[in-house]
């Protein structure tokens, strides 16, 4: 073991088994008083076929079993409130704590923009406000909120851009994606209904333009670009990219789940972009993770206004704001119900917090990633050496010559107290390291992360089993990923008493 790692300690807390195991037969967290209504029976309303009269082997225990093996267990999650999340394209970054305050305010957090009109004003002006501040960051003329998730939002840019051109006369058959673009975009085509033809990246890790040019014709929808790329570059070419595809009628979409490289210093609709979308629970740092809710917002130029999805937040005459579910053009729902308003009262909170703060929040997140890259230059591999935005892709391709790869590197900062970056993606990189400590990271921690990474580098050198092995200082050890995947065990199971066995 390597006597440099300074930010890993042995846990306090006993091994905790499973809530099952817990178990003794008559045992209670609770108990509900008897009934003070007359019972019904309701084997006519439902079919005894489909009624569940208890739970197997459900477990017995007691309350202060339930409180301290939740407890527990939550003392073994890695979180950004413990350290640094470094997951490259995807900015897990902190939350402040004033927009949980502010979205659980009284007003706020029991109130919802679906109510009737009358009652709904303060949360739609909420709404209106984020449409607002959205649109001066992006550039852009309109925007829904109605996505729930950065895919969904993507999926609503492309059923925008199919309406428009539907209405033109010709759908089209093809959507471009570059080959640095995240993995959800050719996915997200498909389920639209396109064809996805690939556009290879350039020695520079740029969309090769010639390439492009030869590939757009009157039967491609849009090009889908990812920017800053998921090789944390640039895209220095987009007002051309933009004019390319607008000679021939084709719509540039720009997947925003990177905004957090741009907000405050780079507006895509000057740009030449005609819709992308924005994960709030990235660049506006809402809670992110764990099933949602999430927020993807499409922000798009006028010529896409006819087909926004209902319901459109409008200003009636009379200065009232109201939710419009009519409209002729639409491209109807993308949800059924606006569950997630209390993420996008957190990205309102967030945006006003800062105000025009939000650029130097951008600044803070590039420099980060730049110091990062600087430390770590020569030590691992840099296959593209443009400069590099929020975040930087380096490979494992030094580290291979001793038979340690990406998976064995990360796994072995978790030695070190860190949650480890993005393994193996972009896929354009072999062995790819991508690496994003956002704006939240102090110089300290970065420097923390740096030592950890060149101590990794050295155990990879002169004892390579050591890394090829972690975690050692984990509760479950390394685990055998292919047998996981493909013998996935996804739930408990009793043992079973023998049979004539006594109790």
């Amino acid at each position: 073991m390597n006597d440099r790692i300074k930010k890993v300690t042995r846990h306090t807390n006993q091994n905790e088994g499973l809530i099952f195991e817990k178990s003794s037969p008559g045992k209670r967290a609770f108990d509900l008083a008897p009934m003070d209504v007359p019972a019904v029976n309701i084997g006519k309303e439902l079919a005894e076929s489909h009624r569940r009269n208890g739970v197997e082997d459900f477990p017995e225990v007691s309350e202060i079993e339930v409180i301290r093996h939740f407890t527990r267990l939550s003392t073994w999650n890695y979180a950004i409130d413990l350290g640094m999340y470094p997951l490259g394209s995807c900015t897990m970054k902190y939350n402040p704590r004033v927009n949980e305050h502010v979205a659980r305010l009284a007003g706020i957090a029991t109130e919802h923009p679906y109510q009737p009109q009358d009652l709904s004003q303060g949360c739609l002006k909420i709404l209106s406000l984020l449409e607002k501040c959205l649109l001066e960051i992006t550039g852009m003329d309109v925007i829904t909120l109605q996505p729930a998730a950065g895919a969904q939002g993507e999926l609503t840019g492309l059923l925008l851009i199919r309406a428009y051109h539907q209405k033109n006369g010709n759908p089209r058959k093809k959507v471009l994606i570059p080959d640095s673009a995240h993995g959800t975009n050719p996915a997200t085509a498909v389920i639209a209904g396109y064809e996805v033809e690939n556009i290879k990246s350039n020695a520079d890790g740029q969309v090769d333009i010639t390439a492009l040019r030869e590939k757009v014709n009157e039967d491609v929808a849009a090009l889908m670009l990812t920017n800053p790329s998921t090789l944390g570059i640039f895209e220095q070419q987009i007002p051309e990219i933009a004019e390319i595809l607008h000679a021939k009628g084709a719509l540039l979409y720009m997947d925003g789940a990177n905004m957090n490289a741009l907000a405050g210093i780079t507006r895509p609709g000057d740009l030449g972009v005609d819709v992308m979308h924005l994960n709030l629970h990235k660049t506006f740092s809402t809670p992110h993770g764990g099933g949602g809710p999430g927020a993807g917002p499409v922000a798009m130029k006028k010529i896409l206004e006819p087909f926004l999805p209902v319901p459109v937040l409008v200003e009636k005459s009379d200065g009232k704001l109201a939710l419009d579910f009519h409209r002729k053009e639409s491209i109807g729902k993308v949800k059924a119900f606006g569950g997630n308003f209390g993420v996008l009262v957190r990205a309102l909170a967030y945006i006003l917090a800062y105000g025009p703060g939000v650029r130097q929040a951008t600044e803070d997140a590039v420099t980060n990633a730049n110091y990062i890259r600087k430390q770590l230059e020569g030590i691992f591999d840099l296959p593209y050496t443009r400069p590099s935005m929020h975040e930087v892709v380096f490979s494992d391709a030094l580290q291979k010559k001793r038979g340690v790869n990406t998976m064995d590197i990360a796994k072995r900062l978790i030695d070190y107290g860190f949650h480890p970056y993005t393994t193996a993606f972009p896929l354009i990189v072999p062995g790819a390291l991508m690496i994003e400590p956002t704006e939240s990271e102090s110089k300290e921690e970065c420097d923390f992360f740096v030592e950890a990474m060149k101590s990794i580098a050295q155990e990879a050198e002169q004892t390579p089993e050591i890394v090829k092995t972690a975690p050692h200082t984990t509760r479950i050890r390394r685990l055998d990923e292919v047998a996981a995947a493909r013998k996935p065990v996804l739930r408990w199971k009793p043992r079973r008493k023998e049979s004539g066995a006594a109790g």
